[in-house]
């Protein structure tokens, strides 16, 4: 997966709210639009997405995409891969992010070498990388 040294990456955020929710918000990524608003605890929609869950669907998703191109480097046919992730925020900061992706292969490839994966990938993921809380990986079979 090669990248250009420098590239930017763009979000369209506009404020949408109404009387029932001063936080809603639209989300332009692409050609896709999400419906957000803040957090529950913060007085948000729960129906909608919040920042503090994209943030850790974010390191999800990179995470994940990074796996499966390594996987695949190594000519390894991923079937299903899900991951369950967590991140804790205290008052003012994320204290860590928890990933527990599960993956399903073709042919098992065997404990260890998944682990590998798992590994490397989280060392090549860029957003994993850029944030100053820690991101640990825990596998699940």
């Amino acid at each position: 997966m090669a990248q250009e040294a420098t590239s930017k990456h763009q979000a369209r955020v506009k404020w949408d709210a109404d009387q029932n929710d001063l936080r809603a918000h639209m989300i332009e990524l692409a050609d896709q639009r999400l419906a957000a608003s803040g957090a529950e605890a913060l007085g948000g929609d729960p129906a909608k997405a919040d920042p503090e869950e994209l943030f850790v669907a974010s390191l999800s998703s990179c995470h994940m995409l990074w796996f499966i191109s390594l996987a695949r480097a190594e000519r390894l046919r991923v079937t299903a891969y899900e991951d369950e992730a967590v991140g804790t925020l205290d008052a003012t900061r994320f204290t860590g992010v928890v990933l527990r992706p599960r993956v399903s292969f073709a042919n098992d490839p065997g404990a260890e070498r998944v682990l590998d994966l798992h590994h490397r990938a989280h060392e090549h993921c860029y957003i994993a990388n850029s944030v100053n809380c820690p991101v640990t990986v825990e596998p699940r079979s």
